[in-house]
């Protein structure tokens, strides 16, 4: 072998084993332990799936869905959230029980040009994610530092760097630093609505459905790029690869049952906690923003909105509005991780091809970054109109969805490859009547937005 061809060799080789191998297997379970020590045990994978429900792109399309239709909508946030437990419950499922991914599961039983097309959506679903990322972490800088968008955008590109560090600390630590800064996300929000001061009664009602939704194009707009931010494809795959985290016996079923059973825990409880500062955003866009002249609710509004004593009160402090952009930030790079991760995984799965996750971040994120930059030159900087390509990315992963739920739902059902841990008949319908609803609604939206322009 040449010299060149080493060194290709050292940064991309063809997977043919379980991905993210360097991972997979490596966190030990006590044994005969109580709940919570067993619970503990397995607690990690849930919060960097609950990551990708809770990064910038929730948080625009919260803000905007409140601050644009009051608490409407979050009855959209409580059935996206719903939706994302049992999509999610499936997904670390098939992992624990097969021992393979969604995206390598999905390519051993498609054709090889299936497998590619369905590899493109979900790398351009990805990249919908990491745009998310770029935009809010740039609007970050500039809250915090006064830096310019395009500067912000430029300077995301070196969040490599901490992806190095923090691989090098190992999974467990990873998955506890993102925990924490679950947390804090939640503790800022928390403390910021009760300032805020929302209509509770009304908050209340806003969780029963309510038809006009289907019927108000601009509110549909927003209620599918809540979906989109809120049940994101890519973390269907994440999810069914790093369940495989764990040492448990694959080949003893009370084992394989018990995994399940407390992966799901993991999963749920994180994502209730991604639906408690989903909700907070849409209270706190509804609450500061419904019926003023900043009825778009963009980050830079809330940011100066929790400084300004006519709109936050007596409390209004630039704490407030620097605990935000933190939080904002922390966002942003917290879903650098799982968005690389994941990108490994549908590369491994769907075309059996192993990178180096720091160059796959540095090839990720360029490309990204190409589109945000080209709004933030010929906008000169606009951020809302740079936060309006941040919510087209949402809705995007809404339309990218169901070419990730219905393989997630077949395979997860079938008897063939889960014997006894099989979908039983009524998730699985529940299943396939949210990917139809959801394919149907998407139709429609398209169809709507861009037949009257013809």
């Amino acid at each position: 072998m040449s010299e060149n061809e080493q060194k290709h060799d050292s940064l991309i080789h063809y997977a043919n084993g379980p991905s993210l191998e360097e991972i997979n297997d490596t966190v030990e379970i006590p044994k005969d332990a109580g709940f919570f020590k067993t619970l503990l045990a397995y607690s990690g994978p849930g919060a960097l799936v609950a990551v990708g429900y809770m990064d910038p792109g929730n948080w625009v399309t919260s803000i905007a869905g409140g601050a644009q239709f009051k608490y409407k909508l979050l009855t959209v946030i409580l059935i996206s959230s719903l939706i994302a437990m049992l999509l999610q419950y499936m997904a670390a499922k098939l992992g624990i029980v097969t021992g393979r991914d969604l995206a390598q599961l999905t390519r051993d039983r498609t054709t090889k040009k299936v497998g590619f097309m369905l590899w493109i959506v979900t790398e351009l679903a990805i990249m919908a994610t990491d745009i998310a990322e770029i935009i809010g972490s740039a609007i970050a800088l500039k809250l915090l530092f006064n830096i310019p968008i395009l500067w912000g955008v430029l300077i995301t590109a070196f969040d490599v760097l901490l992806l190095l560090i923090l691989m090098k600390l190992g999974f467990r630590k990873i998955e506890a630093i993102v925990a924490a800064l679950i947390l804090v996300i939640l503790a800022v929000f928390m403390y910021e609505v009760i300032l805020a001061q929302p209509n509770m009664g009304q908050m209340v009602i806003g969780f029963v459905p309510d038809p006009v939704i289907l019927q108000n194009q601009s509110m549909l707009y927003i209620s599918l790029g809540i979906v989109g931010a809120t049940v994101m494809p890519h973390n269907l795959y994440l999810h069914s690869s790093i369940s495989q985290a764990r040492k448990y016996d694959r080949e003893d079923s009370k084992s394989v049952k018990q995994a399940v059973r407390f992966s799901t825990w993991d999963s749920n409880i994180q994502l209730t906690l991604a639906f408690v500062v989903n909700t907070l955003l849409l209270l706190l866009g509804a609450a500061l923003f419904y019926g003023t002249k900043s009825d778009l609710g963009r980050f830079v509004d809330l940011f100066n909105a929790l400084q300004d004593p006519k709109i936050a009160g007596a409390v209004a402090s630039p704490v407030l509005s620097i605990l935000f952009a933190v939080a904002l930030l922390a966002s942003g790079q917290n879903s650098t991780i799982t968005g690389t991760l994941s990108g490994q995984i549908v590369m491994e799965g769907f075309v059996h091809m192993k990178m180096k996750l720091w160059v796959r971040r540095v090839i990720t994120r360029l490309l990204s970054i190409l589109p945000v930059i080209a709004f933030a030159v010929i906008y000169h900087g606009n951020e809302a109109k740079i936060e309006s390509l941040l919510t087209f990315s949402q809705v995007f992963l809404s339309v990218a969805l169901p070419f990730s739920i219905f393989p997630l739902i077949a395979f997860s059902s079938s008897k063939e490859l889960m014997g006894e841990f099989a979908n039983k008949n009524y998730i699985k319908y529940i299943g396939y009547g949210i990917a139809v609803i959801l394919t149907i609604l998407n139709i429609w939206l398209i169809y709507t937005t861009f037949v009257p322009a013809v």
